[in-house]
């Protein structure tokens, strides 16, 4: 009787954590913060490996997981204080990087207030190295991972000082093939007007 109850009890322990497993947890609040902040459509690809979030069956959702991703995932959901390397198959590398630098503790509670996670991320992390950091990502509502997706002043500055010295030659250049092509012109006028005096005489 008593193997028989635990027999039971094992299976219901089972049933509970496959069904736990298949649970996403996601958190709109820091979608929903993030668009309200900026006023920019955002989605859940910001932190998601799928833009439609973790529940389904596409690829970075819950239903497509192995048991290897299965595992992954469970060591993540367990990364609850910061410093913890995670590698979380539902979650992209902005993701991964929240739960690392915060811990999923500090995500579960700031759910009431979300803005405060911009301040809590490493103010030097540019995951898409657009030079925009992407804790300021996050609150102005554009893509930590595509290097094309910012503020697009922000933008501009850091392609131009990328870029700086590739301008300037150009700019150099430019200006000096603009001033032989005009030394050039004057030269042939000259010669022109030369040739016309001397058919003159």
């Amino acid at each position: 009787m008593r193997m028989r109850r635990y027999a039971i009890a094992g299976a219901a322990f089972a049933v509970l954590w496959t069904a736990g497993a298949g649970v996403a947890n996601a958190y709109p609040e820091y979608q929903k913060y993030s668009q309200t902040n900026s006023g920019r459509v955002t989605n859940c690809a910001m932190c998601h490996a799928h833009p439609d979030g973790p529940d389904g069956a596409g690829h970075g959702q819950i239903g497509s997981l192995n048991a290897d991703a299965l595992s992954r995932l469970g060591r993540a959901r367990a990364a609850f204080e910061p410093g913890t390397e995670v590698d979380s198959p539902i979650l992209n590398g902005f993701g991964n990087t929240i739960i690392r630098t915060v811990g999923k503790s500090k995500v579960i509670e700031l759910r009431s207030r979300p803005g405060e996670l911009a301040g809590m991320l490493d103010q030097a992390s540019d995951l898409d190295g657009d030079g925009i950091p992407d804790a300021r990502e996050y609150a102005e509502g554009t893509h930590p991972l595509q290097a094309g997706s910012g503020n697009p002043w922000s933008l501009f500055a850091t392609n131009l000082r990328r870029s700086g010295f590739h301008i300037g030659a150009i700019l150099v250049a430019s200006i000096l093939t603009m001033y032989g092509l005009a030394n050039l012109l004057r030269g042939w006028h000259a010669a022109a007007a030369a040739a016309e005096a001397s058919d003159e005489r």
